[in-house]
């Protein structure tokens, strides 16, 4: 009988353990990976705060051709410009502000916050 309580609390443990492990395996991608649209004229969202190490993804929604185009110097990421659909992605590896832009229409302004 103490045996199998052993056996049901142990397996109880395990999928604990493994409930854990998945949800902190599914926060991890979610720390990973974002994505801005580029609609209507604006990137969104605006202002986006990410951790270190997430890859970041502009989509062009417009009927407009955009580029995503870092506003230091040298640049630190550049893209081609991006016709409907199109994509760009960037992954982040250093903390810092980076404030970007579209080349072809510079009012169109965004941030991205690494921590």
């Amino acid at each position: 009988m103490h045996a199998a309580i052993a056996i049901f609390v142990g397996l109880g443990l395990l999928a604990e353990v493994a409930g854990l492990r998945s949800f902190a395996a599914s926060r991890a991608d979610d720390a990973e990976a974002r994505e801005v649209d580029i609609d209507n004229y604006k990137f969104a969202p605006a202002d986006l705060t990410v951790p270190v190490g997430t890859t970041v993804t502009w989509v062009n929604h417009d009927e407009e051709v955009h580029t995503v185009t870092a506003d230091d110097n040298p640049k630190s990421f550049r893209s081609s410009g991006l016709d409907t659909d199109d994509k760009f992605s960037f992954t982040f590896s250093k903390p810092g502000t980076y404030s970007y832009f579209c080349s072809i229409h510079p009012y169109m302004a965004a941030k991205i916050v690494v921590q």
